[in-house]
């Protein structure tokens, strides 16, 4: 398979950062659309909506990168970091929506909300659990935490599953947008279960083909030839 071609060093931050604002964007769209009138229907609940559905959607692209990497051999881990913390943002700026603007700060009606509607209940569950990785996707924590790091931060599979479970059960009726999103996340999950099996036996594979071509070194000249017999 013909690798892309590697991003200079010299770009891997800027790139970045790129990545941060080409986030953003569709929030500052949603936000743009729905102050001057053109969100149709219920604006708040529209915009609340689409910071939803990017808050998956992140959440989605943060899971893809490692399975990307073991397949296709595209190494974009740079990137997960700031797609994490994208989907934190989306998920806060969904959340903050639909306090402000929805419920308008009417706290009663908030709890009440949460405790009597399961798929709020579950949203508000994949939040709090959001909150620590957000805050200890950092290099020092990284120091600071070590094998604990990687084992919390496996909770994304929880919060992204929750996620999507959330996005299903807010609708009435289930359309193929909320079954692909649940497909996408379950998939993800499933690679999660059997990526060590899968890299074990690609490693398999690949040994006796390893070994095979440091005989032919072995038993070639400089040139790339036979040495010839005297």
């Amino acid at each position: 398979m013909r690798s892309l071609p590697a991003l200079p060093k010299r770009l891997h931050g800027p790139s970045i950062w790129a990545l941060y604002i080409l986030g953003f964007l569709p929030a500052v769209w949603g936000f743009y659309l729905g102050a001057t009138g053109r969100l149709p229907g219920n604006a708040v609940k529209e915009f609340e909506h689409l910071l939803g559905i990017w808050a998956l959607r992140f959440l989605i692209a943060t899971l893809a990168i490692t399975p990307i990497r073991d397949l296709f051999g595209v190494n974009w881990l740079r990137y997960r970091r700031a797609l994490g913390l994208l989907a934190f943002y989306y998920v806060m700026m969904h959340f903050l929506t639909y306090m402000v603007l929805d419920q308008t700060l009417l706290l009663p009606a908030i709890v009440a909300d949460i405790a009597r509607r399961p798929f709020i209940t579950i949203g508000m569950a994949a939040l709090v659990l959001l909150i620590p990785l957000a805050v200890t996707s950092n290099n020092w924590s990284i120091r600071r935490l070590g094998q604990r790091w990687n084992k919390l931060h496996r909770l994304v599979y929880v919060i992204a599953a929750a996620g999507a479970l959330h996005f299903a059960m807010s609708v009435k009726v289930v359309g193929p947008e909320q079954m692909l999103y649940l497909f996408l996340v379950a998939v993800l999950v499933a690679w999660r279960a059997v990526r060590k099996r899968f890299l074990r036996w690609r490693r398999q594979g690949t040994a006796p083909m390893r070994s095979q071509a440091e005989r032919d070194k072995g038993t070639t000249g400089q040139w790339g030839r036979a040495p010839a017999k005297v």
